[in-house]
């Protein structure tokens, strides 16, 4: 399923957060987004969930405009916010459930997603007890509910430790291999850990697009590409 994003241009008064944006989003591989602070990565994200519609241009998934049919392409659509938002006090199976109840999926996909992000042992705490790297688990189980064909991540490994680095690493890489993944960061490594392809933002422009041969040269080689 993948994303075609069309002169698309967004502006919160008189800075323009994206500019006349276009680009490709192919399916079945984990695509970056990579970026400075301020270079439109999160408004571009809102605006392929549909939470956000654009001052001009438009994106489609799977041929599905958007910002004509958002219910229909949400229901297709998982997207994990840079910030999470959570209910501390609720127990991980709950808040799950509570999910689930929104999505209107069946409570088997409780356990699927349990089962996909290896929350088994932290099911029954309450999200407030755990630890960041296991709270972005919580969060990308919510994400995963609707069995989704298209994952969205907004900075998913930011302020994790190098253990939970890993974990989320291996997670995203397991749960991707069936789905289109669209990757935020500002990480040069998680690009070249994680991803097939990389697009790169600054200032709302498109700047470059990756292969997976240029990203495996590593972390420094992309440095170097960006500097230009």
């Amino acid at each position: 399923m993948s994303i075609i994003v069309t002169n698309l241009s967004k502006s919160y008064g008189k800075q323009k957060a994206l500019d006349n944006l276009s680009l490709e989003i192919k399916s079945g591989q984990i695509t970056g987004l990579l970026g400075p602070n301020g270079a439109g990565k999160s408004t571009l994200m809102k605006i392929i969930t549909g939470s956000l519609l654009p001052d001009e241009g438009m994106v489609e998934i799977n041929g599905v405009n958007v910002a004509d049919q958002p219910l229909k392409v949400q229901q297709s659509l998982g997207y994990l916010p840079e910030h999470n938002p959570q209910y501390l006090e609720l127990y991980v199976k709950e808040y799950l459930a509570y999910v689930a109840s929104i999505y209107k999926v069946e409570k088997s996909a409780v356990d699927r997603v349990i089962e996909q992000t290896v929350l088994g042992p932290e099911q029954h705490k309450k999200i407030g007890s755990l630890s960041k790297g296991y709270r972005q688990r919580v969060g990308l189980a919510a994400a995963l509910i609707p069995d989704p064909e298209v994952l969205i991540l907004d900075e998913p490994t930011t302020g994790l430790d190098p253990a939970q680095l890993i974990e989320i690493r291996a997670l995203l890489k397991n749960i991707a291999s069936n789905k289109t993944v669209l990757f935020s960061t500002h990480i040069m490594q998680e690009v070249v850990e994680l991803c097939s392809s990389c697009i790169f933002l600054e200032g709302g422009e498109l700047k470059q697009v990756l292969t997976e041969t240029e990203i495996q040269k590593g972390s420094k080689h992309l440095e170097e590409i960006f500097a230009k």
